[in-house]
């Protein structure tokens, strides 16, 4: 005769699968938002940091956005070929690259916060005050969870 299994099936899905799984579709949703402008979540990022700092640098904007030089490089070498930045000495720092935007640079911006202030608008739908004062505490309570030492 075999032992029963101390293996229980839980009764309802586990917190972090849900919330991981409709991270992904929200994410997956807003990539789709931005790609109706012809961006992306990369280039918004990086947009976003130039477009909110009074002088943008490559460390800067690398360290803003969460993604490593190379990758960085590779983005704004794209970027710069579509026209939407340029790339320029730092005068105080030669070993530095200054990015600004260009006209066609700040539209893209415009058209993507647009994009942007749309999809929170969707997220938001249904949910009061209220709900999203409890939302955001919960997810600092899960991110603080995740913090603590297992």
């Amino acid at each position: 005769m075999t032992a029963p299994s101390t293996h229980r099936r839980p009764r309802t899905t586990p917190i972090g699968l849900e919330l991981a799984n409709t991270a992904k579709r929200v994410s997956q949703a807003f990539d789709a938002a931005l790609a109706e402008t012809g961006g992306s979540r990369p280039i918004w990022l990086i947009l976003l940091t130039i477009k909110t700092r009074a002088v943008a640098n490559q460390q800067q904007i690398a360290d803003a956005v969460g993604i490593r030089g190379p990758t960085l490089t590779y983005h704004l070498n794209s970027m710069e070929a579509e026209g939407l930045l340029t790339r320029r000495r730092d005068v105080d720092n030669r070993r530095t690259h200054v990015v600004e935007l260009t006209d066609a640079g700040h539209e893209a911006f415009e058209s993507m916060r647009e994009a942007a202030v749309r999809f929170d608008q969707r997220l938001r739908r249904g949910l009061s005050d209220d709900d999203l004062g409890t939302l955001q505490r919960v997810l600092q309570q899960l991110d603080a969870n995740v913090s603590l030492p297992s």
